[in-house]
């Protein structure tokens, strides 16, 4: 199958960078139009994040979108991620919007303050033989000053959030 990232624009083709890591992953969701038609809403109103545990709030006053309704291109949010007490705020902005018939998703870059820099793109696609994919990528090297020193912890969070992404729209 062709990765439904090379569909977008070419700067995400071109991210090979030093320093940078790439990660990609594509799963089955499953089958049908009733999952493309969850699946679908789901992408472009954070599912994939909050469903995974993260929750999800307005980073700006002047964001186009709010909570819960579809991303919009330049809007900033804050993804929280929370391990018991503890509460990291994760800024970051969204770069582009896909929203065809059949393939509908987003991509984030990160802001100062994110413990990475880089970006996130999360695509679904309804192929003709009526299989719905999920696509996840991420692009993403340490953030400066402090963050660099934990770079390897958020290595490790982002292979247990990835495995989380990939079973969030499951239905």
């Amino acid at each position: 199958m062709k990765s439904a990232l090379s569909e977008l624009t070419p700067t995400y083709e071109a991210e090979h960078q030093p320093g940078f890591r790439i990660s990609e992953n594509t799963v089955i969701l499953g089958h049908g139009s009733s999952l493309w038609s969850f699946v679908s809403t789901e992408i472009l109103r954070w599912g994939v994040k909050t469903r995974s545990g993260f929750s999800v709030e307005s980073g700006a006053p002047s964001n186009r979108g709010s909570v819960g309704s579809p991303v919009v291109v330049g809007d900033r949010w804050w993804l929280v991620a929370r391990l018991g007490s503890f509460r990291l705020h994760e800024p970051v902005q969204i770069l582009e919007v896909v929203d065809r018939p059949e393939l509908k998703g987003f991509t984030y870059g990160t802001l100062a303050g994110h413990p990475v820099r880089g970006r996130e793109t999360f695509l679904v696609r309804h192929e003709p033989d009526d299989s719905v994919h999920l696509t996840i990528r991420s692009c993403t090297r340490p953030a400066p000053g402090p963050w660099r020193l934990v770079f390897p912890i958020a290595l490790l969070a982002q292979r247990f959030y990835r495995k989380r992404y990939l079973r969030a729209l499951s239905g």
